[in-house]
């Protein structure tokens, strides 16, 4: 099996997931997604609806899924290489 390259991995989850925050965020502001914006700002601090806490929820969505991307390609590379 072929290894995968953790730092791609990491980077590519890292911004699906900031996008994902940046329009949860932004979306709130006309009354969408404000549930789920509700429950993700009790773990990212700052993030609210709004242009502003849509970016501060983009920076630590990049953050946690960059980190989530790091851990799945290391566990990944260390059962493929078993």
């Amino acid at each position: 099996m072929e290894k995968l390259n953790v730092k791609a991995l990491a980077i590519a989850l890292g911004t699906a997931w900031a996008l994902c925050m940046l329009f949860a965020g932004w979306a709130a502001i006309f009354g969408w997604s404000t549930a789920f914006v509700d429950i993700m700002s009790s773990v990212y601090i700052g993030f609210e609806p709004g242009f502003l806490g849509g970016v501060i929820g983009a920076l630590w969505g990049f953050l946690d899924g960059a980190i989530g991307g790091l851990i799945i390609a290391l566990v990944y590379n260390a059962v493929a290489k078993k």
